[in-house]
């Protein structure tokens, strides 16, 4: 059974060969890529959006769905007046989960009613 130190040697032998092998077949890896890219029409744009998680949008591209809105009466996405202003200028409307700089404000013992936006 090997020791430490010979698997250690080992280990930077193949690691070293593993860099020569990457070295002598990164052009021809390139070269591979840029004929597939050709072949393809793929542009340097459609692999910066892929990246990003956008889709392509081509002739090929599949339909896009329509999005599906809130009921009528319903608005989403509409701002409403902070109620609530912290000591670092956070603000809060008091909608939804209380922010952790209030909530760590209220553990102290300070109350709510502190810092109520007057109007």
């Amino acid at each position: 059974m090997s020791n430490l130190i010979d698997l250690q040697i080992q280990i930077q032998k193949l690691q070293k060969q593993a860099s020569e092998i990457k070295v002598r077949e990164f052009d021809k890896t390139v070269q591979d890529i840029l004929v597939k890219m050709q072949a393809f029409g793929i542009t340097a744009k459609d692999l910066q959006s892929a990246a990003g998680g956008r889709k392509r949008r081509g002739k090929d591209a599949a339909p896009v769905r329509a999005k599906v809105s809130a009921p009528k009466g319903k608005k989403s996405g509409v701002a409403v007046a902070a109620k609530y202003r912290g000591p670092n200028g956070e603000t809060w409307s008091g909608r939804g989960l209380m922010p952790r700089w209030l909530k760590a404000l209220l553990a102290q013992g300070q109350t709510k009613e502190d810092f109520a936006i007057k109007n």
